[in-house]
């Protein structure tokens, strides 16, 4: 199959994916009307329409889906192809693109990303934070290799791999009396004046689970579906809250939280990497991966990647909701934010 052939069966691909011929376009790093050509020549060549453009947004003809899902497999195939060669010389250079909710992208990636280029200054990694739902749609679509995502879940489609788990603490400001303690108990936080996560977060009902256990009754004052808007109330003496250690550093420095570990640890939030089964892991993404779970907190390295299958020992299911710990973007009703940083382009 010539070159330019496997060309057109990516630009394909990548406007099925995108469900846009811009996108596409700029993906390829050609004009609109180019990739649009594009998709008409496969049409030509095969006698059959792959595309009904009088639909908005377009959708797939029933010849159109059978030709994207064999030419999704072989395009993965022979992108893997070429990474595998490039890396026999040990010279890591092709793409990861990363989705990650926005408390672990805001919180941890950036320390993650310049060791990752220093360490390959050829790679190239795309990052790009979203709502947790939108994280699992884009491996599942194939708009990202691997998504980093709280309290992971597996299923047909997806892999979930353990990566982390972070300690909740308890967040209230420096006058609260509770901030003066080096340790706190639950059974302190009886009758205490809580900011909480949404009901219909995972986390929140993981809390109420532990605090029952405990016997502990407490008033929810206030609740929300972001750790932004928790932190906020809670600098201002609305009420206590439990929140993963990491997600509060910054406030800490800056002294308008106060930390106070909890006595039970009990409380921690998982993190996981997922990627969609069945497909291989370039060796960038092997890589990426390799290096977050190195650096994992626990101060020990994760059983390495399968080499075949691009896989490591996977999470068990979770429930339906996982939950997002969003940061101030999401509070402002922003799908997403993204950046690249590669050899060409660094962006803080």
């Amino acid at each position: 199959m010539a070159s330019i052939q496997l060309r057109a069966l990516k630009i394909f691909c990548d406007v099925v994916q995108q469900r846009s011929f811009s996108r596409a376009a700029d993906e390829n790093e050609i004009s609109q009307s180019g990739a649009s050509q594009t998709v008409h020549q496969l049409e030509q060549r095969l006698g059959v329409r792959l595309i009904d453009r009088s639909k908005r947004p377009f959708i797939l003809t029933p010849e159109g889906q059978v030709y994207y899902e064999g030419c999704r497999g072989l395009v993965e195939r022979y992108i893997a192809l070429e990474d595998k060669v490039r890396t026999l010389h040990r010279e890591v250079a092709g793409r990861v693109r990363v989705a990650s909710i926005y408390s672990v992208g805001l919180h941890h990636m950036n320390h993650f990303l310049q060791l990752f280029i220093a360490r390959y200054p050829k790679a190239n990694v795309r990052l790009e934070y979203l709502h947790p739902h939108r994280v699992y749609e884009a491996i599942e679509n194939d708009k990202a290799d691997i998504g980093l995502i709280s309290f992971p879940r597996s299923s047909r489609a997806i892999r979930a791999i353990d990566w982390r788990t972070e300690p909740m603490v308890l967040a209230c400001a420096p006058s609260h009396p509770l901030a003066r303690r080096p340790r706190v108990s639950l059974e302190a936080l009886n009758g205490q004046r809580m900011v909480c996560f949404d009901s219909d977060l995972t986390i929140r009902r993981e809390i109420d689970r532990v605090l029952h256990q405990h016997q502990v009754d407490f008033e929810c004052v206030m609740e929300f579906d972001n750790i932004e808007t928790i932190k906020r109330a809670i600098e201002i003496d609305s009420g206590v809250g439990l929140l993963p250690e990491p997600t509060i550093t910054r406030e800490v420095e800056a002294g308008t939280l106060v930390a106070v570990p909890l006595a039970s640890t009990d409380l921690v939030r998982p993190l996981g990497i997922i990627h969609r089964r069945g497909r291989e892991l370039c060796s960038t993404a092997q890589r990426f991966i390799e290096l977050l779970q190195q650096h994992d907190g626990s101060g020990d390295t994760e059983a390495p990647l399968d080499q075949a299958t691009g896989s490591a020992g996977e999470s068990p299911s979770s429930e339906d909701r996982e939950e997002d710990a969003l940061a101030g973007a999401a509070s402002s009703g922003h799908d997403g934010a993204s950046e690249n940083l590669g050899s060409a382009v660094q962006q803080s």
